[in-house]
């Protein structure tokens, strides 16, 4: 299993700390940097808090990085055209040298989109939309010219000009609850399935569907990962203090998150996440995007890269 780190740009990240994180995953071992796909704070009390674009985050990154792996947790179908994000995708795994990964939804935040000015249709037309940006995302990379008339998207012999580093293409993660149309959409397109903090009960549920779908697609079953929020100290004290920082960021008591984390999260001393960890790798969990809220703290960080991921390797 693979410990990968994840943030959530929406909340005031800035650019000095994206390289400060960057440099901290590179020197402590983790393999790849992911990042929420988000223009502002989700919980409506934090207006103040900034966002910097993913795409232009990453691309900027990658020309500051030598080894770590970049992607979004994930992109909204609903933020760009396809030709854009595929060509997005494209330059920074060109600046990258070949370490770009692309996650791709269908997007839920209303209040977001009404801000911003995107169009917010329903759930069923998002999802028709998916289906057609993944058509033109893969079409755009593919070497041979690509046309669709689909409802939501038209091209005409597309032969889009250069094609990614990676080969056949980036990896493509889809990400959701594992419902039967996404699903059947990994099963189709992606390279990698993605849910968001679910119980250890929920992973064998979701990986479980996923594995249906793609049998019933005729291939083997895809890699599934697991995005969830991670709080892990070296010794008690060094535990309390990060999540007393964490309670007050989130408004909640220390004592009280302790007690009962967050449905889904790893939260302990080494020994305890490790244990929760090594349970989802056994239930057929193949990396975990640490969600980490405390983008200042780099100790935290180092911890999980040099501590925690030998653990559960």
């Amino acid at each position: 299993m693979d410990l990968c780190l994840m943030i959530e740009g929406q909340e005031g990240v800035s650019w000095q700390q994206w390289v400060a994180l960057a440099q901290a995953c590179e020197r402590h071992g983790i393999p790849a940097l992911f990042r929420s796909d988000h223009y502002m704070n989700l919980d409506g009390r934090h207006p103040d808090r900034s966002a910097l674009d993913a795409w232009g985050t990453i691309s900027a990154l990658a020309a500051v990085s030598t080894s770590l792996r970049l992607g979004t947790m994930v992109s909204p179908a609903t933020f760009r055209h396809p030709s854009n994000l595929a060509k997005l995708v494209t330059t920074a795994d060109h600046i990258s040298g070949g370490r770009i990964e692309l996650g791709l939804g269908a997007g839920w935040h209303e209040r977001e989109h009404e801000a911003y000015g995107f169009p917010f249709p329903p759930t069923r037309v998002r999802m028709q939309m998916l289906e057609e940006q993944l058509q033109v995302v893969l079409g755009s990379w593919s070497q041979e010219p690509f046309s669709l008339s689909g409802e939501h998207y038209q091209l005409r012999e597309l032969d889009a000009r250069p094609k990614p580093l990676q080969r056949p293409h980036p990896p493509l993660i889809i990400g959701g609850t594992a419902g039967p149309r996404s699903a059947a959409l990994a099963a189709r397109f992606a390279d990698e399935y993605n849910t968001v903090f679910p119980t250890l009960e929920e992973v064998r549920e979701r990986r479980e569907r996923v594995a249906h779908a793609c049998e019933q697609a005729g291939r083997d079953p895809l890699p599934f990962s697991i995005m969830t929020g991670v709080l892990v100290g070296a010794d008690a004290g060094e535990l309390r203090t990060r999540a007393g920082r964490l309670a007050a960021k989130l408004g909640s008591d220390v004592d009280q998150f302790l007690a009962e984390p967050p449905p889904g999260w790893i939260v302990g001393e080494l020994e305890q996440a490790a244990e929760q960890l090594v349970a989802l790798r056994d239930a057929g969990v193949s990396r975990v995007m640490c969600q980490h809220l405390l983008h200042d703290d780099l100790e935290a960080v180092a911890v999980i890269g040099e501590r925690l991921a030998p653990l559960v390797a």
